[in-house]
């Protein structure tokens, strides 16, 4: 055995799979003559004849025939031990794009498998998608539709949840009571470039609920003009995403929301066809282990296409 290479095992699938050494050899871009030898050379190494032929026919011997799915084996671990060694290199570059929030250990986890670089245009959660659909990235962290995943083509795996809240006017946060999804007011802004998909996430939100929707044409989804608008408005205002780290003002408070619990949900999308080693690893690498994040509990509210909305428990729009 210490003579018997993987390629020689390859040209004895080749062979078993035709059962012609003209047409294996074409297949294997050879020559005939080559392939013979190679054959021969195998079963001199393996001690037993692998086919029967003469002119007019080729054949699997009895132990042929019996080694033949261990060879397969063989070589599919060793494409496998191929693979696993081209992840664990760590000397593919993979390209990562977001919105606004990234895994706080994303380097610690994808290092050993690949070199991530995070793309510097922070951009909405559907440009997002649609860049690594036609390759400007390989990656994003993103909110998409199923809608949008069979339209452009994409895959994708819960990474992140954001369960969302309201803020409303009060400066006592000692004791600020739940308010039910069916009592808060949702922004909607005209900009529909930049809000694309807070606005259909929104519109759902509201349908779905009996939340309220309150038409904006300033972009003040967040920022400080977002507590502007919760000033004025008579209802508490859902805090989006792109919002949740935002220290609040003195004089307003956060409110929880239930009847339902409302949720974001973060997706990593990758291309349906991708089939780069580094890639697929990454992903691997950023969704081990992530879990329901909370989707599963009672009472939990998402989008009727969010991809992640299948799962016991979950209300869907409707």
């Amino acid at each position: 055995m210490a003579g018997v290479e993987l390629r020689q095992l390859r040209y004895f699938v080749a062979v078993a799979e035709e059962l012609n050494f003209g047409r294996a050899a074409e297949r294997l871009l050879i020559a005939g003559p080559s392939l013979s030898q190679q054959i021969k050379a195998l079963e001199r190494d393996l001690g037993v004849r692998l086919f029967d032929r003469d002119r007019r026919s080729v054949s699997l011997t009895p132990a042929g025939a019996a080694l033949l799915p261990h060879t397969r084996a063989l070589l599919e671990g060793a494409e496998d031990l191929k693979r696993r060694a081209a992840r664990l290199s760590g000397s593919e570059s993979v390209r990562l794009g977001y919105v606004n929030w990234l895994p706080p250990d994303l380097s610690s986890r994808t290092a050993a498998v690949a070199r991530v670089h995070v793309d510097a245009w922070v951009a909405p959660s559907h440009t997002q998608a649609a860049r690594v659909a036609d390759g400007s990235l390989d990656l994003a962290v993103c909110w998409v539709r199923t809608e949008d995943l069979a339209r452009l083509g994409l895959r994708a795996r819960l990474i992140g949840a954001d369960r969302l809240y309201a803020v409303a006017r009060g400066g006592d946060s000692s004791d600020v009571p739940d308010v039910a999804a069916r009592d808060v007011d949702v922004l909607i802004d005209d900009d529909v470039t930049s809000w694309a998909s807070w606005n259909v996430y929104g519109e759902e939100l509201a349908q779905a609920t009996g939340a309220r929707t309150v038409r904006i044409s300033d972009g003040a989804i967040t920022g400080p003009a977002f507590f502007d608008h919760v000033r004025r408005c008579t209802r508490p205002v859902v805090n989006s995403p792109k919002g949740q780290t935002s220290p609040l003002p003195s004089d307003l408070v956060r409110r929880e929301i239930v009847a339902p619990k409302v949720y974001w949900t973060w997706s990593l999308v990758w291309r349906e066809n991708e089939q780069r080693p580094g890639v697929l690893a990454v992903v691997d690498a950023l969704c081990a282990g992530v879990g329901d994040l909370g989707l599963r509990a009672g009472d939990v509210w998402l989008p009727a296409d969010d991809p992640h909305a299948h799962t016991p428990g979950i209300q869907r729009a409707t």
